[in-house]
């Protein structure tokens, strides 16, 4: 009986613990919530919208980094993040940790920032990132929810303006991570395929999709063939490989791929990506 009892107990703290940790981890999630610079306050809808003309390209250049900054958990993060936003005209972070340093550094480089929250932590956002040269004139905040730790991955859609006259479609994505069967992991490449097969302009999906199982690699490829997106090749590669696959991708339509590498840095536990494109209609 008394071992019964004793069952029964370690039972009831068991559940009682697992629904305040559920409980604690939708407080955390929250709703997906957009950040714009220029529009306040912050994170208070799923998306937001405004008036801009500003070409995001250089006379038909385009120059754009992708980085998983790893929470700006490395020293020598600012230097490094610094170099990539003084020499490309758009930078997608992932495992952005908007605390009270990194808010300090994007106010005093004075470049565009849209965030999608994946969740926050002690008060503090943490997810996807654009930091760009010119704003953006609409973006979107999606989150799809990890199967085991409960913590939300979040996806950043946004358009910016090109100086052909289209509309630049950029897709922030940090993939899924635990999940064992990728029904989560292929629902929130699919909520993104969906939006982007309707795009009419160029396109750039990319970021840190955790892509290190055949599984999920097949995924992607499977999906973005079958809206023609076409994957960065890189002259230098030291993307970060997990089972002796990369983790980080760049695909794009629409646009000429003048080069890409993936260069070696101590600032992160990720190797940014560098493009260069061209417009094709320039």
């Amino acid at each position: 009986m008394q071992t019964r009892s004793i069952q029964y107990w370690l039972l009831f703290t068991f559940v009682t613990i697992l629904g305040i940790y559920i409980v604690a981890i939708c407080y955390f999630n929250g709703n997906p919530e957009i950040m714009m610079t220029e529009s306040k306050p912050y994170f208070s809808s799923q998306c937001l919208s405004q008036d801009t003309t500003s070409p995001l390209d250089r006379n038909g250049r385009l120059s754009i980094a992708v980085w998983n900054i790893y929470k700006q958990k490395k020293q020598d993060w600012q230097p490094v993040l610094k170099q990539l936003t003084d020499h490309n005209d758009l930078v997608l972070l992932q495992e952005a940790k908007l605390n009270h340093t990194f808010a300090t550094y994007l106010e005093e480089i004075q470049h565009h920032v849209v965030m999608a929250k994946g969740f926050k932590l002690l008060n503090v956002p943490m997810g996807v990132m654009n930091i760009s040269s010119q704003p953006a004139n609409q973006a979107c905040a999606y989150q799809t929810t990890e199967p085991l730790i409960r913590f939300a991955k979040s996806t950043l859609v946004a358009s910016y303006p090109l100086s052909t006259g289209e509309t630049l479609m950029v897709v922030n994505l940090h993939g899924v991570n635990f999940d064992i069967r990728l029904n989560r992991f292929e629902a929130q490449f699919k909520q993104v395929i969906h939006k982007i097969s309707s795009h009419r302009g160029p396109i750039i999906l990319a970021g840190d999709f955790n892509t290190w199982r055949d599984g999920r690699l097949n995924i992607v490829k499977h999906l973005t063939q079958g809206i023609r997106l076409q994957e960065a090749h890189y002259r230098t590669d030291f993307r970060k490989r997990v089972f002796g696959l990369p983790l980080d991708h760049l695909y794009y339509r629409g646009l000429t791929l003048v080069e890409a590498n993936s260069d070696r840095t101590t600032a992160s536990d990720h190797n940014p990506i560098k493009t260069q494109f061209m417009l094709m209609n320039e």
